[in-house]
């Protein structure tokens, strides 16, 4: 049987990395092994659907070029793609499981609801409190079922284990002894994502499930559910959870976690997708930088690590900035400008060609650029340094120079420097200084003569008539 994967997110809101992450793994297994990559939407919790949401991780997996080959619009002979389009596929399975005393109906009167609400009942006192209903016949299940208000739980033996090879985590077993009776069908009849995922997994074919650790203490339900329609498993494959720089799990106060946050925060897609491609996985060799093809041909199973993997911030910055680098500055215009309407007439090619060597991320040129639209002084240093009598000799030959000269180009201002040079005796630090902090207000950026010809003659003579005059 060909390789067939999915990714199964629910639309409880925007891709979270960890999700993306799922979804890239999946895509390079299937794609290094020619199967077919799914993706299916796991909706059946009504009360945290969120509108708006499928649509948005469609797009952003369009965004990342992970493209599946069945769901939602690209449609296969396995759909619907949507679990809620699929209740009454699940109802004849959980029939089936009915009559095989593998699952049971719990019944939830009026009354019983009310007292619920009342005493605030938790949810494993009520699993406790259903253990009433275990036994009772098919029949009497049946009937009560077409007119009583219920759930229907999985029937988890009292005692015994279950175990299956993980192939990131060895040999798992598990004590059934510990597992709680899952509801399957919740009252409002939608499944679980327990008895969903595996009744759909299977009749889509799936061969290896490839998810984050956090499913791993479902493994057992999952198990039952498998040996209880005596289906064959599928492999499956446990991601390690992605971790804060502290080692708690990754979360809004210590970092983004949404996709869309990434991208609209000007990371871009090859940076984005081949640093996630390295948080719980690694190449054969020290090969850090990885186009897709490359991951395509060295991802594997094998080397996707157990321990949780770091997001670090600042790796990522590095491989953006990295990526940035390789882009043709009217690209990295384009690119900013798409996102950024309110400076569409001033910011130019030659601007760019300024900052974006240094740049971690494309929403940074707005700030390395503001000096040249707004000036003010960065720190105390600056004056001290405007302050000096040897700045001060250097910034009024310069101004008088400056006034007399026809066009200021990056040419005609390093002549004008090396004439104060040769007339005041002044060089290195002490000459360039008081011109950079003049003409900029900061006392580092970019080089100073690509500076003043973007800025111009007035612009610069405004600068610096205005320092000489404070």
């Amino acid at each position: 049987m060909s390789v067939r994967v999915r990714f199964a997110p629910s639309p409880t809101g925007f891709l979270h990395i960890g999700g993306l992450r799922t979804a890239l793994y999946n895509y390079l297994y299937a794609k290094q092994n020619d199967g077919i990559f799914i993706l299916r939407i796991e909706d059946t919790d009504r009360n945290r659907y969120v509108e708006g949401a499928v649509e948005n991780l469609i797009k952003t997996m369009q965004w990342s070029g992970i493209e599946y080959d069945e769901g939602p619009k690209i449609e296969g002979n396995k759909g619907p793609y949507f679990q809620s389009k699929r209740l009454d596929i699940y109802k004849k399975y959980i029939q089936e499981l009915i009559k095989k005393e593998k699952a049971y109906p719990c019944f939830y009167s009026i009354e019983r609801l009310k007292n619920i609400e009342k005493e605030n009942i938790p949810s494993n006192i009520l699993t406790q409190q259903d253990q009433k209903y275990r036994n009772i016949s098919i029949d009497e299940s049946i009937t009560r079922m077409k007119n009583e208000n219920h759930v229907i739980r999985l029937k988890v033996p009292k005692s015994g284990s279950i175990e299956y090879r993980d192939q990131v985590r060895g040999k798992l077993k598990f004590d059934l002894s510990l597992i709680e009776d899952q509801i399957l069908i919740k009252s409002d009849g939608y499944p679980t994502y327990h008895f969903a995922n595996v009744v759909d997994d299977y009749l889509m074919e799936i061969t290896h499930v490839i998810r984050g650790e956090e499913w791993l203490a479902s493994m057992p339900k999952h198990l039952l559910l498998y040996e209880n329609f005596n289906w064959k498993k599928p492999e499956f494959v446990h991601l390690p959870l992605i971790l804060n720089q502290d080692k708690t799990k990754l979360s809004k106060r210590q970092n983004d976690v949404a996709v869309e946050d990434y991208i609209n925060n000007g990371y871009l897609k090859k940076a984005f997708i081949n640093y996630l491609s390295l948080l719980g996985w690694h190449g054969s060799g020290d090969q850090e930088l990885y186009t897709f093809d490359e991951l395509v041909e060295d991802f594997s199973i094998d080397r996707i690590q157990k321990s949780g993997a770091i997001f670090d911030i600042k790796k990522l910055n590095w491989m953006n900035n990295h990526y940035i680098k390789k882009l043709d500055p009217q690209v990295i215009l384009d690119k900013f400008l798409k996102d950024n309407i309110d400076l569409k007439d001033k910011i130019t090619l030659p601007m760019i060609k300024l900052v974006y060597e240094k740049i971690d991320r494309l929403t940074d040129i707005r700030d390395e650029l503001k000096f040249l639209f707004e000036y003010s002084l960065e720190n105390k240093k600056c004056h001290e340094i405007l302050n000096n009598e040897s700045s001060k000799t250097v910034l009024k030959l310069f101004n008088t120079k400056l006034e007399k000269t026809p066009i200021l180009d990056s040419m005609s201002f390093k002549t004008i420097v090396s004439k104060i040079q040769d007339e005041t005796k002044v060089g290195g630090k002490d000459l360039w200084m008081p011109l950079r902090i003049a003409i900029t207000g900061k006392m580092h950026g970019p080089d100073v003569a690509s500076i003043v010809e973007i800025l111009g003659k007035e612009a610069c003579l405004q600068r610096l008539n205005n320092i000489i005059n404070d």
